[in-house]
């Protein structure tokens, strides 16, 4: 699909300062670099489709046991820093904090990596709290354009999720960073909530992002966010993000249970998920694929609720992971957050299997009631479980909303637009980024 701003109004491509026959040399920056969500999952995806189409690709985050192998510049990163839980100690805790707001060992070592990759952009990520906008002084003084993926609404909300304490909420957006410190969103805590509070407002003040000449918002939901807290509205563009249903092999035949592929955590709403779980058809099981925090309390609730009729598989690789989706009638996404544009929709839309989700966030945008999927209110068991006992009593007509999902996903988000959107980004960034030059 093309670029469009934050209005839904398309911008044309300019070809003028990148020609999409050129390969371009893109540093992707991100603060973990494997698999660890769907941050990473996008990053890599990406950086894989670009290589397949010609581009030098490198990667700079932290360092960390878990990254990809054999990163040439890994001898640049700065070092591992875990913020949650924080480190111990009083002295720890207030390097911690430091270095959330500014981190010179990220900035040193992105300035080195810059002068030896010499890249035509650099794409940003998830660079908060280990990286910090730090990495955004470097690319700005080596001269090299930035554009930045917003996977989540941080530049919004100190706490990342548009939640307090587990609850939608949007105070930040409407009341400025500071509303974090009052409410104590983050967990209840007080002083971890203005923590976020004073580092999100120092940014802000600083001007610390103000080096992102374009930054991209995988739904409509999320670039409205922003433009309503007032952040960088004439610098935001959506650009969905892509699936590659060529590799997903498509559900053949009718039939299957309930599947949840995902991170546990509250959020997610797998809780709910479990108590829907209760009203099922006798016989109709709920499979869930992933880990996370909430694992422990989750089991035990669906040992306490739904007995027999709800299996854990922890984190399966994409493979296996593909194949229990394509075993299910239907895919549910629960969520109690605004979710931004969660792969586990186009996941599942690739593998021919229809969606319920939740009526938050940018899920509205991808799920057309009754054509591949249905929408339900958040924190509503007995939604949930209706929509997903009508559709896994039909199964034949299931099957048929997962192949028009398939579909969508196929001409609504193809790699090859996406790529196309990301070269008319990086090449409105240089423009951008050489007027503003021009004008210093």
């Amino acid at each position: 699909m093309p670029v469009i701003d934050a209005y839904g109004e398309p911008i044309p491509p300019d070809s003028t300062s990148m020609d999409k026959l050129v390969p371009l040399r893109v540093l992707h920056v991100n603060k973990f670099l494997y698999r660890r969500g769907g941050a990473e999952g996008y990053l890599l995806d990406v950086a894989r489709l670009q290589r397949g189409a010609g581009d030098t690709v490198a990667f700079f985050g932290m360092s960390h046991p878990d990254n990809e192998p054999d990163l040439p510049y890994a001898g640049h990163f700065p070092s591992r820093v875990e913020l949650d839980p924080p480190p111990p100690g009083l002295r720890g805790r207030a390097a911690a904090a430091g270095r959330m707001l500014w981190s010179t060992s990220a900035r040193a070592g992105l300035s080195r990596v810059l002068a030896d990759f010499r890249p035509d952009v650099v794409h940003l990520h998830n660079v908060y709290h280990q990286l910090s906008p730090s990495v955004v002084a470097a690319a700005r003084d080596a001269g090299v354009p930035c554009v930045m993926t917003l996977h989540d609404y941080k530049l919004a909300c100190p706490s990342y999720q548009l939640l307090d304490k587990g609850r939608p909420c949007d105070a930040c957006v409407t009341g400025g960073p500071l509303q974090a410190a009052r409410r104590a969103c983050k967990d209840g805590s007080r002083s971890a909530s203005s923590l976020l509070a004073v580092e999100s407002w120092l940014h802000r003040r600083l001007g610390a992002y103000d080096g992102v000449r374009i930054l991209l918002a995988p739904s409509r939901y999320l670039a409205g966010v922003l433009t309503s807290a007032g952040v960088y509205p004439d610098r935001l563009r959506v650009l969905r993000h892509p699936v590659d249903v060529d590799r997903l092999v498509p559900k053949a035949t009718p039939g299957g249970g309930v599947v949840f592929a995902g991170r546990l955590a509250p959020e997610k709403g797998v809780d709910v998920l479990i108590e829907a779980a209760a009203r099922l058809p006798e016989g109709v099981g709920v499979d869930i694929a992933g880990d996370g925090p909430s694992r422990a309390a989750l089991e035990e609730l669906a040992q306490r609720v739904a007995p027999g009729r709800v299996t854990f598989h922890g984190r399966l690789d994409a493979g296996r992971l593909h194949e229990l989706i394509r075993g299910a009638a239907v895919a549910a996404v629960p969520s109690r957050w605004h979710e931004n544009q969660p792969l586990a929709v186009l996941e599942a839309f690739g593998c021919g299997v229809p969606v319920v989700g939740t009526e938050l966030g940018g899920l509205p945008e991808l799920i057309e009631p009754g054509v591949d999927g249905h929408v339900v209110p958040a924190d509503d068991a007995a939604a949930l479980g209706d929509a997903l006992s009508r559709t896994i009593s039909d199964p034949d007509n299931a099957l048929q909303m997962g192949r028009a999902g398939r579909a969508k996903a196929a001409r609504d988000f193809s790699p090859a637009d996406h790529l196309a959107g990301l070269r008319a980004a990086y090449a409105e960034a240089g423009a951008g980024a050489a007027t503003a030059a021009a004008a210093r």
